[in-house]
């Protein structure tokens, strides 16, 4: 499996949400996050987790945590931010109409979607909320793909 392409392919798709002022691979805690780079968008790798059938390929389910930080000046609610970029999230996932999965539109991805609860605070840390989004991808491996 060639795993760079699979990742790519998801973190161009999330770097294309509107209104992102940081957006990294690289995670960084929200201390280290300064208001004014908010809202901030982190992807990061999590386990991957071979799958074996007899007579068929091996796949690989691949875990991917996307982590939000947003800011607010104390009188808009860190949810009304937070709220639009989950949103965003969730759509760039839009089923395929015959198969009813999502690809990424990268090679060996059968399919890649939200799986999990969606971790947030919206506003228990004052004037800044934070999410996290886990993502599972099921990949075909075995060699380049």
């Amino acid at each position: 499996m060639n795993r760079e392409p699979i990742y790519s392919a998801l973190f161009t798709r999330l770097s294309g949400i509107a209104g992102l002022k940081t957006k990294s691979r690289i995670l960084k805690h929200w201390n280290d996050v300064p208001p004014e780079q908010r809202p901030a968008l982190f992807m990061s790798q999590g386990s991957e987790t071979p799958t074996t059938v007899t007579g068929e390929p091996q796949k690989w389910l691949l875990m991917v945590d996307v982590y939000v930080y947003v800011h607010t000046d104390g009188t808009t609610p860190p949810g009304s931010v937070l709220n639009p970029i989950l949103d965003a999230i969730e759509a760039i996932f839009p089923l395929h109409p015959i198969t009813g999965k999502h690809t990424l539109d990268a090679p060996g991805v059968e399919w890649a979607r939200i799986e999990g609860q969606i971790q947030t605070d919206e506003g228990t840390l004052g004037h800044q909320a934070m999410a996290v989004v886990p993502i599972q991808i099921l990949a075909t491996g075995g060699g380049d793909v």
